[in-house]
């Protein structure tokens, strides 16, 4: 009787701290959502960073035979330029929720030069 209360027990305990590790590192797979004013204010903490943010779209543009396409999303707090390498790129006044990556061109005296997004995600919203 013992030995099945103590492999209940242990198993019990397996269970557990596997499930707490998954909840972790599902965690830290997730997006942050900074404000545009933060990421500009402080563009080195998310430099190659996943980023999230949300707002309406004030304009795009992109050339055609190109691969990339640009536009610009407005959070409120500030506008952020966010690149697009898939086929599809909201029109001027759509708003959006946008995930990716962090980039700049350059570092010139200690500003960044050409902040944007990669965009991995697009999400539009009504």
């Amino acid at each position: 009787m013992r030995k099945s209360i103590t492999r209940s027990a242990g198993s019990w305990t397996l269970a557990l701290t596997v499930s707490i590790a998954a909840l972790i590192l599902a965690g830290c797979a997730l997006a942050t959502s900074p404000s545009v004013a933060e990421l500009k204010y402080n563009p080195g903490r998310y430099q190659d960073k996943t980023v999230a943010i949300e707002g309406v779209v004030t304009s795009s543009w992109g050339v055609p035979l190109v691969p990339f396409r640009f536009y610009r999303v407005d959070d409120g707090t500030g506008e952020m330029t966010v690149l697009s390498q898939s086929g599809r790129v909201p029109t001027k006044g759509a708003r959006v929720r946008v995930k990716g990556r962090v980039n700049e061109v350059a570092t010139l005296g200690g500003q960044s030069v050409g902040l944007h997004i990669q965009q991995t995600d697009l999400d539009f919203k009504r």
